[in-house]
């Protein structure tokens, strides 16, 4: 009888053994790595989330800034990790420009994709004091002029905004380069350039320039979403107005290595979707004006892909691509 009691508690064990293992995790601390600069939107966002997830997961989870390379260092360093749930970070929308430019071999099918926290749609904004009050007027001129007798900034050459740009002019049937492009380090300085009068127009969110919004100095003529953005609702979309049916977001996800444990997975994504449903997270991004965006990992899998294959197709087209 001792030996059956014996050999039963040792299979008991070695049974249980899996799923001991499944409920310990974590058991130290978690690294979510940024592929961008301290202070910027894609840090805000990655830090309010670690603090969200420290406290459903209860362990530190320290965010950590792996910049350089128009996002490849980061990205890679994701990527390259071990999948075992200690490494996860923030993936954003230049995982679907880097490797059309030839930066990287890198692509979203390097990552279990376990969430959309984030998206902020493109907009067309002109300089306050500029001759147009609407966007049928601006694209009247953008099509009477030479090319390039406008320019616009936000990102560098070949970023987000400059894609988002060429989409909307070849949706216009323009030439992706009808507007010259003048590259910046983002959206911020693109802006105070315009208002200086430096160039003609921004293609960034309309997020990114909410101060200058409500200062007055800029006018967003059009946003580039299938619906008008609640906090932009004066605003009207491209479809509405030029017909144009171009939509584009800069959108930040939660990602992992590719190849986690289901049960790991699951546990990340279950404590990802109660911080973003968390009051401070949400408070958070509607105070700095951020996009609410929430996709499990396979609705934000498909996002990612379908956008992978627009921005190709517009990127060869506009001659950024190398592919």
């Amino acid at each position: 009888m001792k030996k059956i009691a014996l050999l039963g508690t040792a299979l008991g064990l070695t049974l249980g053994g899996p799923a001991l293992a499944q409920d310990s995790y974590p058991e130290r601390p978690i690294q979510m790595i940024v592929p961008w600069g301290a202070g910027g939107g894609t840090d805000a966002v990655g830090r309010i989330i670690a603090t969200q997830l420290q406290q459903e997961l209860g362990v530190p989870v320290n965010v950590v800034n792996r910049t350089g390379g128009s996002g490849v260092v980061g990205h890679s360093a994701i990527a390259n990790a071990e999948p075992d749930g200690y490494t996860i970070g923030i993936m954003t929308i230049e995982i679907d420009m880097m490797h059309w430019q030839g930066l990287t071999d890198l692509t979203y099918e390097d990552f279990d994709i376990l969430a959309m926290v984030n998206a902020d749609p493109g907009g067309v904004m002109v300089a306050a004091d500029s001759e147009w009050d609407s966007i049928e007027g601006f694209l009247e001129s953008v099509k009477s002029e030479p090319k390039g007798t406008y320019t616009a900034s936000g990102t560098g050459q070949g970023g987000i905004w400059h894609v988002g740009m060429a989409g909307w002019l070849l949706s216009e049937d323009l030439p992706a380069d009808q507007i010259t492009f003048v590259p910046s380090q983002g959206a911020a300085p693109g802006i105070t350039d315009m208002v200086a009068g430096g160039v003609t127009m921004i293609p960034s969110s309309l997020a990114e320039g909410l101060s200058m919004i409500d200062a007055e100095r800029v006018l967003p003529l059009a946003t580039m979403s299938a619906e008008r953005q609640e906090m932009f609702p004066d605003v009207p979309t491209l479809a509405e107005t030029t017909g144009s049916d171009w939509t584009v977001s800069v959108w930040r996800t939660v990602a992992a290595p590719q190849g986690l444990p289901e049960d790991v997975q699951q546990k990340l994504v279950d404590a990802i979707e109660t911080a973003y449903n968390s009051d401070e997270y949400q408070n958070f991004m509607q105070e700095r004006g951020f996009g609410l965006r929430w996709a499990g990992p396979e609705e934000a899998t498909e996002i990612v892909a379908s956008d992978d294959e627009a921005f190709g197709e517009v990127m060869r087209e506009a001659g950024l691509a190398s592919e």
